[in-house]
């Protein structure tokens, strides 16, 4: 019995297996639209910011029992936002991977950058749920001191964008020396990745928050037109 392979047969399947789609980017533009309402979503729960409201915990408590509607659409955004980040982290380590030469190092620190950031969106709205309920809950569910540690918890750890900066600038340097995309991607990448990166060393670390999701939202954008090309 002949144990030779039929090409007609395995062609057609290794090549599906090595053409890549774009459900990945997609995943990319959905992760930086979440992540975008994650940041106002956060910005509304600000019971524990309110000038009237400092330094008295019970009265941060009573303020921010009446913000669960905003809790809330923090909390979808911001896991919705780290799921789909994930798809487009491994899409994005696959393609530098093919992009670069093989011993760069370039796509592993891509990967981790938004990993990192994929994380701390994680644990961000890891509390929502446990203290969204127990608003529900009578008013002896919970101390309000605790009320406003989560209040500071939303207000920070969910912000912590900054590694994503760490991505763009590998990816502006895949760019630059190595040719991987188009110039104004790298352009793009480091400029808010410079930017992002400065936060996350910086006290200001927070403000990462504010670019990097506009980052991977317009790189996402951009690469939707290089898949075609991969």
């Amino acid at each position: 019995m002949s144990t030779t392979l039929d090409p007609s047969t395995t062609e057609p399947a290794a090549a599906g297996a090595t053409s890549p789609g774009r459900g990945w980017v997609l995943a990319g533009v959905g992760a930086g639209l979440a992540g975008i309402v994650s940041m106002v979503g956060s910005s509304l729960v600000d019971a524990v910011y309110d000038p009237a409201n400092s330094g008295d915990a019970e009265a941060i408590a009573e303020s921010m029992s009446e913000q669960v509607p905003q809790i809330l659409v923090f909390h979808t955004a911001t896991m919705l936002s780290c799921a789909l980040l994930v798809v487009f982290t491994a899409g994005l380590h696959r393609q530098l991977r093919r992009r670069t030469g093989a011993d760069s190092l370039v796509p592993g620190v891509a990967a981790l950058g938004l990993g990192l950031v994929a994380t701390a969106q994680l644990l961000g709205a890891g509390l929502t749920t446990e203290f969204a309920f127990a608003f529900a809950a009578p008013d002896d569910a919970f101390v309000p001191e605790t009320i406003a540690f989560f209040g500071h918890w939303v207000g920070t750890v969910p912000w912590l964008w900054g590694a994503a900066g760490l991505t763009a600038l590998a990816m502006a340097s895949a760019t630059f020396k190595q040719s991987a995309y188009p110039r104004w991607i790298g352009w793009t990448s480091a400029v808010l990745g410079g930017l992002t990166a400065f936060f996350m060393i910086s006290p200001a670390q927070y403000m990462a928050g504010m670019t990097g999701p506009v980052w991977l939202l317009v790189i996402s954008l951009g690469l939707l037109r290089t898949v075609r090309e991969s």
